[in-house]
């Protein structure tokens, strides 16, 4: 479920995970070429009480046929306690799947990139039993795409730099890039990117920035979005209409709505089951998606 700029930047690896070996081949990274990518759960819990989940987790086949799993964390600020909770990731993922891992750590700001690309050493300061080296991408690291040439060519990069750029004074530029790029794209993606970068702004100043662009420049894509509906569902004031706009986001891509399922929608009086069902229709891949449990 898309509903915060945390999740927003983990969507776009879920969306374009060949993303990360493209950005860390251009940081000196040679990151073999992704040829398949599988969504493993997140759930690292344990049979005893502790519960412990991460942000995404992706089993990546190379073209080496050597496989590895990439561990995604959003990181919004310094946490005392996320160093050890990212070496339990690794060392539990090691050990359950056999395969190595990697933690990708993304970040809004430079100190608090900084701060999470620190090696973790655990041990005594004599000697260290394990040490954890996170990879971490951030506004100082991750390109400001701002020529709408180069944000056609990789639009997955050209979001997610818009969203690690969110609170940098170029951030208009990098946005008016992208908000030209989504044009060269179908309506489907194109608000699928379009929207999570609204996300993933949260509710920093660039992210009204980028309401105004899309509300001139991708008007054409915008009439037929889950924008629109969701701003009826809201002006009716009712549960039915934001039920309706689940079943048209839904067959507006493709998707079969079963009568059972429509039904299900329509059905439903909770207003905050109905603003989940419209984020995850989206996205999902089908109309069951909506009733997953996070």
């Amino acid at each position: 479920m898309v509903n915060s700029s945390h999740e927003a930047m983990n969507r776009i690896f879920q969306e374009d995970p060949g993303i990360f070996t493209r950005t860390f081949r251009a940081l000196g990274i040679p990151f073999p070429d992704t040829v398949d990518v599988s969504v493993l759960t997140t759930d690292l819990t344990e049979t005893q009480p502790l519960e412990r989940r991460l942000d995404t987790l992706l089993r990546v086949e190379t073209a080496d046929g050597r496989p590895y799993l990439l561990a995604v964390e959003s990181q919004g600020k310094k946490d005392p306690s996320k160093p050890s909770s990212w070496t339990y990731y690794l060392a539990h993922l090691n050990a359950k799947y056999g395969i190595a891992p990697v933690l990708l750590v993304v970040c809004q700001d430079e100190a608090t990139a900084l701060w999470a690309a620190r090696p973790i050493r655990i041990g005594p300061p004599e000697w260290a039993s394990l040490t954890v080296r996170p990879l971490v991408l951030g506004p100082h690291n991750v390109p400001a795409v701002t020529d709408p040439s180069v944000a056609a060519r990789d639009v997955p990069l050209a979001t997610f730099s818009a969203i690690t750029h969110g609170k940098d004074p170029n951030a208009p530029a990098i946005l008016e890039a992208l908000a030209t790029a989504l044009k060269t794209l179908d309506e489907e993606t194109a608000v699928i990117f379009g929207e999570l970068t609204e996300l993933g702004l949260g509710t920093s100043p660039a992210a009204q920035i980028w309401r105004d662009l899309m509300a001139v420049d991708l008007s054409f894509f915008r009439s037929e979005s889950s924008q629109r509906l969701r701003a009826e569902g809201r002006a009716e004031g009712k549960a039915e209409g934001k039920a309706e706009a689940v079943v048209q986001v839904l067959e507006q891509r493709g998707i079969t709505v079963s009568g059972e399922i429509s039904a299900r929608i329509r059905e439903c009086t909770d207003p905050g089951a109905l603003d989940r069902y419209l984020t995850l229709a989206l996205s999902a891949s089908s109309a069951t998606d909506l009733f997953q449990q996070n």
